[in-house]
């Protein structure tokens, strides 16, 4: 009975189901401009505050104990970098939905290429995760034209394979 009520209701729905079965799987196209300009200061401040923090991630890679000896506040340190990066993450999903693993992906490859001093690697990722994003809509885009794959199951299908990489990677030690 309960299933019979569940699919009336999504019968009588189905636009909004659609839209909200489209933000699950994370689209870039059903984003506009307007979603651009309500989010842009939100990013960029978030930006701007993990890029001021960009040293101080080194310093907490070596351990709590050693950023206080050299003076940093590490519980306000942390607490802006979290704040930072949890408030720019909710402001893109906001508008694009649930895209996956594109902070798993670029970020280890760059590490990769150029080591791991957040202050090369974090204006890197920024960068270059734009791009990959870029890059996984149009094959999102044309891959199965005219039809469109949601852009989360391309990250996705790339994401969670190359997460199982890493993961067995790093118990062996050779990817950090």
């Amino acid at each position: 009975m309960l299933t019979a009520i569940q699919t009336l209701l999504q019968q009588q729905n189905t636009d909004k189901i659609r839209e909200v079965y489209s933000w699950v799987l994370g689209r870039l196209s059903t984003s506009g401009w307007g979603d651009l300009l309500i989010i842009t200061p939100y990013v960029a401040i978030c930006i701007l505050v993990l890029l001021r923090y960009r040293r101080v991630l080194d310093v907490f890679a070596v351990g709590d104990e050693e950023a206080l000896t050299m003076g940093l506040p590490v519980g306000r340190a942390r607490g802006a970098i979290i704040v930072a990066a949890s408030l720019g993450t909710a402001a893109a999903v906001s508008v694009t939905g649930l895209i996956g693993f594109v902070g798993i992906i670029v970020p280890h490859i760059l590490r990769l290429l150029v080591g791991n001093s957040y202050r090369i690697l974090l204006p890197l990722s920024v960068v270059y995760g734009g791009i990959f994003l870029v890059l996984a809509d149009i094959f999102a885009r044309t891959a199965l034209a005219p039809q469109e794959i949601s852009i989360g199951v391309v990250t996705a299908l790339l994401g969670a394979p190359f997460f199982l990489f890493v993961l067995g990677s790093s118990k062996n030690g050779s990817i950090s």
